[in-house]
């Protein structure tokens, strides 16, 4: 899926670029959670291993009322039904943990992390059967690299979806109950929350982009509930942007945020990092205030930068190399 960039076409008409490649971001819809999955009901185990390989979980929940739409339940509770999904998460971590835990044990003299890992087992494992998923708690950097090998389900970043009505949409939820319920939950598990609403989600993909923007103009909202789904998992998972542009390609690439010119250079190909001289640099907006490097170069915010230089949002970069 395209990451919408308006900053892209910018670029592109002043490097008069044949080509433009924007960054992509992959949403995998899993199906098949239910109660007793992580004892095997429902899609069970496969289920959860799906979730395994994913960066961040994005948890869809219905904030609506519709008596022609029938919940599973009975009945709407964004609390309840997320209390479901997570109960089971947590069950398959406990899971994770004691398997852990018992191969602790047999290797305990071998391992001279056993102790650190020990108290950091039981850390979240008091979090998990108190009900508190493992992001909730405050972890340090040596916790995180410690527990980062058990790949806990309940520990990945997590962006709840509200699926609301239309109306919804324009008063942010503010008089909805559901997500009421559901900004707490999210604020409790330092996880994101973001309103959709899947019915004019549906409408839109009809629309070409012009009518696309009419459309939420005249709902009031800025952007579309797919747009602004992007924007959080960006923001949970740390990714930041940067671009190359010139006549043949204007490009933008997604890295994390913190990650120096050579690990951003990489992204391209392993080759510009191992290779790695210097590079041209200059911020999206000095680039287009100054109508391209040379422009840019004439004002003095033009940049040779090298290995140790930290990328900024919306980067513009030439890399400099020799293999």
């Amino acid at each position: 899926m395209n990451v919408p960039d308006e900053r892209l076409e910018l670029l592109a008409a002043i490097s008069q670029t044949e080509k433009v490649v924007p960054a992509t971001v992959e949403f995998v819809d899993i199906a098949g959670l239910v109660k007793g999955a992580a004892e095997g009901q429902g899609l069970g185990n496969k289920f959860l291993s799906n979730i395994r390989e994913c960066q961040a979980l994005v948890h869809v929940v219905r904030c609506f009322d519709d008596t022609d739409i029938i919940h599973v339940d009975g009945s709407v509770d964004a609390a309840r039904d997320v209390s479901v999904i997570n109960f089971e998460l947590i069950l398959a971590d406990l899971a994770q943990l004691e398997r852990a835990s018992a191969k602790l044990s047999k290797n305990k003299s071998k391992d001279p992390n056993s102790e650190a890992k020990s108290k950091v087992y039981s850390k979240i494992t008091e979090a998990l059967e108190s009900g508190q998923p493992a992001r909730s708690l405050q972890l340090t950097a040596d916790d995180s690299s410690i527990i980062a090998e058990l790949n806990l389900l309940t520990l990945k970043p997590c962006i709840y979806a509200a699926n609301v009505s239309e109306s919804d949409l324009k008063d942010q939820g503010e008089k909805n109950n559901h997500v009421s319920d559901l900004r707490k939950i999210a604020a409790n598990e330092k996880a994101d929350l973001i309103l959709v609403s899947a019915q004019v989600e549906s409408e839109i993909m009809q629309l070409d982009e012009g009518e696309r923007k009419l459309f939420l103009e005249d709902l009031g909202i800025s952007k579309s509930g797919l747009d602004s789904l992007i924007q959080a998992t960006y923001e949970q998972l740390g990714l930041q942007t940067y671009f190359t542009t010139g006549k043949k390609e204007t490009r933008a690439w997604t890295v994390l945020r913190g990650c120096t010119a050579p690990e951003a250079a990489a992204v391209i190909h392993s080759d510009f990092e191992r290779g790695f001289i210097k590079c041209e640099t200059v911020s999206f907006n000095d680039f287009v205030a100054s109508n391209g490097y040379a422009g840019a170069k004439e004002r003095g915010l033009w940049r040779l930068e090298g290995k140790e230089y930290i990328v900024q949002e919306g980067d513009v970069l030439l890399f400099k190399f020799n293999v």
